[in-house]
């Protein structure tokens, strides 16, 4: 046995079993790694088009209900799939600007997060004379399969703005 062990060491086959021993357990991170980028690339989409959705079909009618609103903000969770969507949350805001260009927020719904960050600097830019916008924030929190003990949760979020199809602004009833 201990001959064969020692011919076994000497040849190139041993130097390629240790070679291979060494360079495996970097290659397999390497690969789980680009795994889990993969799919928080693919959670950054979906958590970007989770956003649109919400805001597209709350601007489809010029008042909505609260069924309408909660519809869609399981919309924006169905965009998720397959991706568990415990942590998804949404903050829509639908705002108005009167005849002087002064910002209205006219109602309000926010589920499983804060409220985004200062509505009336957000849509400062899109202001309209008696126009209105509906302002839909998505976070989503992305928690990494392998990588975990690399990397914490990956925080993401989206803002998306759309204006009333039928309706300078959206009310809610």
């Amino acid at each position: 046995m201990f001959s064969i062990f020692k011919s076994w060491k000497d040849g190139d086959e041993g130097m390629a079993a240790v070679e291979a021993a060494m360079i495996f357990p970097i290659m397999l991170s390497m690969l789980l790694a680009i795994f889990d980028l993969g799919n928080g690339i693919l959670a950054n989409q979906k958590t970007i088009r989770a956003s649109q959705v919400v805001a597209d079909l709350i601007t489809r009618q010029g008042i909505v209900t609260d069924d309408d609103i909660f519809e869609a903000i399981e919309a924006g969770r169905l965009a998720l799939e397959p991706l568990d969507s415990s942590s998804y949350g949404v903050d829509i805001v639908s705002v108005r600007f009167d005849e002087d260009e002064n910002i209205n927020i006219l109602w309000r719904e926010t589920v499983n997060m804060p409220p985004a960050a200062d509505p009336y600097t957000a849509v400062a830019p899109l202001v309209e004379a008696n126009e209105g916008v509906l302002m839909v924030s998505v976070r989503y929190v992305y928690e990494p399969l392998f990588t975990a003990f690399i990397s914490n949760d990956i925080e993401m979020g989206e803002v998306a703005f759309s204006r009333g199809r039928s309706s300078p602004s959206i009310s809610r009833q």
